[in-house]
């Protein structure tokens, strides 16, 4: 049983490096890949932690690309060339965050909301600041009732609290991710709210431009689609990879070594992926 897609405090999961590791250890993973949102901060401490309890660690990281209308996530797995122009398209990501979270407040303060991102950082409890956390702060307000309802009235696409990610441009993070000898899959590809019928054409263009693999498995998907997303992957001669997208207490529904239907996750789905040496095991 591996794991693909996992994050730690390093962004927005709840789990160290460390802890992250043992958690796999714990479920008797073989092999995980750290891929936390634009940030390559956890890599050594996961790697020196998987070492120490003999798991297979894929260096990872999950980059955010430029996409309208839905969301677009590369997965870079593999990352075995870490260089200094990688590493600086990855703090200028940071700035665009902050930037954003900056621009949240802002607006909240225009309507009405008063706070400080002193607020907000407390709130983080040492990691990343996102959009959960003003979500947090309107539930402590009392402006909204939970989380789910400060996304849906406030802090979504096209609400008054949203202000756009920061983004890389795609060919700009395959001519990167290349050089690092990683490949590039697609993450949860649903997001990108392209429809079934144009999705082949839409992948297909994408790999001509460099794309790697499909991430055909994640646990926001249903299994029949997880299961087409697999045969389109292999119809067009990509990756085929699968994940749970673990972030720990934020999304307890997701445990490592588990994807869409609570299948765990084999380990065929390493294979072709930088350092895996798992070559058609299951």
């Amino acid at each position: 049983m591996i794991d693909l897609h996992s994050h730690s405090t390093a962004s927005d999961g709840s789990f160290s490096p460390s802890q992250l590791i043992d958690e796999a250890k714990r479920r008797n993973l073989s092999l995980l890949a750290l891929t936390d949102h634009d940030t390559i901060a956890g890599l050594s401490e996961a790697r020196r932690r998987s070492e120490e309890l003999g798991i297979r660690f894929i260096p990872g990281v999950e980059i955010e690309i430029a996409w309208d209308p839905g969301e677009f996530h590369l997965l870079a797995l593999g990352l075995t060339k870490l260089n200094d122009e990688f590493q600086e398209a990855l703090a200028n990501l940071a700035q665009m965050r902050e930037d954003r979270n900056l621009k949240i407040l802002d607006q909240m303060k225009e309507l009405g909301v008063e706070a400080d991102y002193g607020e907000i950082q407390k709130l983080a409890e040492g990691k990343v600041v996102g959009r959960p956390h003003f979500a947090t702060l309107l539930v402590q307000r009392g402006i909204v009732k939970n989380r789910q309802q400060a996304f849906s009235r406030y802090l979504a696409k096209g609400k008054p609290f949203y202000a756009p990610k920061g983004a890389l441009e795609l060919s700009e993070a395959l001519r990167l991710i290349k050089a690092t000898g990683a490949v590039a899959v697609l993450a949860h590809p649903l997001s990108l709210y392209v429809a079934w019928g144009k999705l082949p054409q839409v992948v297909e263009e994408l790999k001509s431009q460099g794309l790697d693999g499909l991430e055909a498995w994640h646990p926001t998907a249903k299994v029949r689609n997880c299961q087409r997303l697999e045969l389109l992957g292999k119809s067009l001669g990509l990756l085929v990879t699968a994940g749970s997208d673990f972030h720990g207490a934020s999304r307890p529904d997701r445990r490592l070594g588990r994807t869409a239907g609570d299948r765990e996750i084999e380990d065929r789905y390493a294979e072709g992926i930088p350092g895996s040496s798992a070559e058609s095991t299951s």
